[in-house]
């Protein structure tokens, strides 16, 4: 008798989350894919569609049990990842606890958490949408400058503004902004975190058994240009000195021991802060966008994304172990500085033999927009160098040697 193929609910199908829709079917599983925009390009890869919101908890239970999967997976996507743990939790089927992934998840929670079980944290304080500019300046005057005003539930760096002198009118225009991306109404003050390392600690680990067995740590890379707050690109290795990878290996493993952690790839973002403390900024319940997992996968040489999926279907046969690598390797995250038309892409000839790969999102004589959230990328390259020394010298300044070009 034929063994009964079976289902993997799958939460987005957006051009990062394809790769696990083609990679659960090539698995052999039976892909039913939710999302609620109507052009979403996983519908195309997906066995099944439904045009639903993945943030509709109930509704994407109803579906699981309806079509019977066997697991579920949110691929990329945070406010799908709270969806995943609730609907995994409820069905008996492979995930973390839904109470941490909550507290992953959402800002102010996780501030709170980190505070209360002794890991370093900013001082930070919920602020309601809608509260008076006047307040929280005041509050934001007892606090150390510069200030942070972000949303807690949103990520890809959306609606984030670092006020340097919070008075009530920055404040306000930094509530406004916070609110536009807001969808549970809670935003978050909180200190800027002081760095001694100068990047952003980024990347994926992948969690075996409560343990961490793959260590994908790079640093972030960041267009100053545009305020230095949205990521564009990882590079390998980190940087970090072997006493700063120690410090923030500890702290990480410790985090997932604290809240119970199982399995499953996460997305880091830490700050070593001046007194070489790593800071946590987001230990994300899912894979990182921007392609990192895949970005991984190449210098790793293990299949993130088949991890990710035979994880969720509770089948850990795929060995992860990775200790990191001193290849020197890249992503650029193509963007545009100002709202227009793509016209093409200016390479730098020193910097194309580096190219290994590029996924374009936008084609040219599409529209694009000026790039203040991950979700206004327009393509990635995907770079290697000869070392770390001739990276170092053509990262330095590659918004000018991979440039869009906008009419």
């Amino acid at each position: 008798m034929e063994r009964e193929q079976r289902s993997i609910l799958l939460l987005g199908g957006s051009r990062q989350q394809v790769v696990a829709i083609e990679c659960a079917k090539r698995l052999g599983y039976r892909t039913i894919l939710c999302d609620y925009l109507p052009d979403n390009p996983g519908q195309f890869a997906a066995d099944v569609f439904y045009q639903e919101s993945t943030t509709d908890r109930d509704r994407m239970l109803e579906i699981a049990r309806a079509e019977g999967v066997s697991g579920v997976l949110a691929y990329a996507s945070d406010p799908a990842a709270l969806t995943a743990a609730y609907v995994a939790e409820a069905l008996g089927l492979p995930t973390n606890p839904l109470a941490a992934v909550e507290t992953l998840s959402t800002k102010h929670l996780f501030r709170a958490y980190l505070a209360e079980h002794g890991f370093p944290a900013p001082a930070a304080h919920p602020v309601p949408v809608g509260s008076d500019a006047d307040e929280v300046a005041k509050i934001a005057s007892h606090m150390r400058q510069p200030v942070v005003i972000k949303p807690t539930d949103s990520s890809g760096s959306k609606g984030v503004s670092v006020l340097d002198h919070p008075d009530a009118d920055a404040v306000w225009d930094a509530l406004e902004a916070a609110a536009t991306f807001s969808r549970n109404g809670v935003l978050l003050l909180e200190e800027y975190i002081r760095a001694a390392f100068p990047r952003v600690i980024g990347g994926d680990i992948f969690v075996v058994d409560g343990m961490v067995r793959f260590w994908g740590l790079m640093s972030c890379l960041r267009d100053e240009s545009l305020g230095g707050l949205v990521p564009i690109g990882e590079r390998c290795p980190s940087g970090l000195s072997c006493a700063q990878e120690r410090a923030v290996r500890d702290q990480i493993q410790a985090l997932v021991d604290s809240l119970g952690l199982r399995f499953g790839e996460f997305n880091v973002e830490i700050i070593v802060g001046e007194d070489d403390t790593p800071y946590f900024l987001e230990l994300g319940a899912r894979a990182g966008g921007n392609m990192i997992p895949v970005q991984l996968s190449d210098i790793s040489g293990i299949d993130l994304i088949e991890a990710n999926v035979r994880a969720a279907m509770g089948d850990a046969a795929l060995d992860v172990a990775f200790d990191g690598s001193d290849a020197a390797a890249a992503t650029y995250v193509l963007h545009a500085d100002r709202a227009g038309t793509l016209a093409g892409v200016d390479i730098a000839p020193e910097i194309a033999p580096c190219i290994y790969r590029t996924v374009m999102y936008v084609e040219p004589g599409q529209p694009v927009e000026r790039f203040d959230g991950a979700g206004k990328a327009l393509g990635i390259f995907f770079l290697r160098f000869d070392d770390v020394a001739h990276m170092e010298r053509l990262l330095d300044g590659i918004t000018a040697r991979i440039r869009a070009v906008v009419s």
